[in-house]
């Protein structure tokens, strides 16, 4: 009986050996993923900033400049590119959104965001774009990946429609959470005007027949939490000018938007959440569970092998009664 029982747990120990590794590197690349129906809204804003008021065709300081940053998960467009790429694909309609202080309309530039679902690197298909242009992205953009590491990555700017490396910074703890900061630098470079326009009337082809170009700084900074690839925190200190433009404003240089953008706190706290609740589940396939099956299992092994041996063990003789001599 012993060594029945013996066997049985010999074969549960070698299960949860076996499974611990499977979980690990088998499941988790294919269970964690990104979502192809996840909606995302995220408020940011500068206070103070400068602005371009374009009906006196002046820079002005104002309170604040808001930016409502969306990610629209687009199932259709995804099953679509799926059925060619072989893979898990999410493609994310975006929309930066930023309106001045009176709530108007300052610019809109939509993006198309298409990438893997388990790994977040790019897929080039057809509709991937930046404001209606067609782009190739390369590196990642919007989120890292899975159990980031610290080292740099090749981070996409919409703005440049081009990659350029954003450098890790070291561990940092924010708000009780230990991240991953990483910060890149965008020197000033000419990037193409808005399609949509603020005034009625001005086009991009307007201005670029006017000779006027448009230039664009940016400091960009994430707090990244490392196992789930969630950006808990982003800055950026922004700033654009039109160039080229004393025929058309009488000086040579405008500041169209100058600020320090950073996310408004209900969105911190609620971004927070969400990567909380993610944070187990990925740590449940990646360490929790491994790591229990792997101690399950050497257990069971022990009290299998105290089983056998204790089979094997030779049983005591049994005590003789002594002879009584014949009277």
């Amino acid at each position: 009986m012993r060594r029945r029982a013996s066997l049985v747990l010999l074969a549960l120990a070698v299960f949860c050996a076996a499974m611990a590794p499977t979980l690990r590197w088998y499941a988790f690349p294919r269970l964690a993923k990104i979502p192809p129906n996840q909606y995302q809204e995220t408020v940011l804003e500068a206070k103070p900033a400068t602005l371009l008021n374009y009906s006196t065709l002046k820079a002005e300081k104002v309170d604040k400049i808001t930016i409502i940053q969306t990610l629209k998960g687009n199932v259709e467009e995804s099953r679509r590119i799926e059925r060619d790429a072989g893979r898990d694909v999410v493609v994310w309609d975006a929309l930066a959104y930023i309106t001045g202080p009176d709530g108007k309309m300052v610019s809109k530039v939509p993006e198309r965001y298409i990438f893997d679902a388990h790994t977040q690197d790019p897929v080039h298909a057809t509709g991937e774009m930046v404001d209606g242009d067609p782009v190739r992205r390369e590196g990642i953009e919007f989120k890292w990946p899975f159990l980031t590491e610290k080292r740099d990555y090749q981070y996409f700017d919409a703005q440049t429609r081009t990659s350029a490396p954003i450098h890790y910074k070291g561990t940092r703890t924010f708000r009780g959470t230990e991240v991953y900061y990483f910060e890149q630098t965008i020197p000033w470079t000419e990037v193409p005007m808005p399609k949509t326009m603020p005034v009625e009337g001005i086009t991009p082809k307007l201005l670029a027949d006017s000779g006027l170009t448009r230039w664009y700084t940016t400091k960009r900074m994430f707090w990244i939490e490392p196992v789930t690839g969630a950006p808990v925190n982003g800055e950026e200190i922004h700033k654009e000018e039109l160039r080229n433009a004393r025929a058309l404003m009488g000086q040579d240089t405008l500041t169209v938007f100058e600020g320090h953008v950073k996310m408004r706190e209900d969105y911190i706290e609620s971004v927070g959440e969400v990567v909380s609740s993610n944070r187990l589940m990925v740590l449940m396939l990646v360490s929790y569970l491994p790591w229990s099956l792997t101690l399950l299992a050497l257990l069971l092994l022990g009290l299998a092998l105290w089983l056998e041996a204790r089979s094997r063990r030779p049983a005591a003789e049994p005590a003789t009664a002594p002879v009584t001599p014949p009277v």
